[in-house]
């Protein structure tokens, strides 16, 4: 997506741990996540996905916007090779340290952010080779909740307010039922 990463360069999400036969619903969600709360890219570890990647492709043309999307990218390389390149990593884990004490930090570097969330057991690869672990909450939750938390808190809510570049449909606030407008036919 173009014009909400505002003074970062990108913002991309990477998908560690992928388990394609249990995985691909809650990977999809991760996904989306990322495209609706302002994230640039979404790659996806280890081996592709088709269902994950014609959902997302799906979203793009029907409701608007542009995300990069790469897969079957070995994890470990892609995290070395972003911070040799100038980013930094941010690993999402219950571990971390609790994101309303390094948040702010997090936001005042101009540097390209890489987001990653894990599936299975992370490998301790990613703790040690992260900028800053992360914490939304300390107990179990779901990677998707903390995606969503992380990047609001990032854009501080104004995420909500984007409109894509390539404007596809649009949701009609309503107190009852449901409108849409606009974009092909999905």
């Amino acid at each position: 997506m173009s014009g909400l990463a505002g003074p970062y360069r990108k913002v991309y999400v990477l998908r560690i741990g992928h388990r394609p036969q249990r995985d691909k619903r809650v990977t999809t969600h991760v996904a989306l996540v990322a495209r609706a709360f302002g994230a640039n890219g979404f790659v996806l570890a280890g081996s592709c996905s088709d269902s994950v990647e014609r959902s997302l492709r799906r979203v793009l043309e029907c409701w608007g916007g542009e995300m990069h999307y790469e897969c079957g990218v070995p994890a470990k390389a892609y995290v070395r090779s972003w911070r040799e390149s100038g980013g930094e990593v941010i690993h999402l884990t219950m571990y971390g340290v609790p994101v309303e004490r390094v948040i702010d930090e997090i936001r005042a570097s101009p540097r390209p952010k890489l987001v990653v969330v894990g599936a299975e057991k992370v490998e301790w690869f990613f703790y040690e080779n992260a900028d800053y672990n992360v914490a939304v909450t300390s107990e179990p939750h779901s990677e998707i909740a903390a995606l969503a938390v992380f990047l609001d808190r990032l854009y501080r809510g104004r995420e909500l307010l984007y409109n894509p570049s390539r404007p596809g449909k649009r949701v009609v606030p309503s107190a009852r039922g449901k409108r849409v407008t606009g974009g092909v036919e999905c």
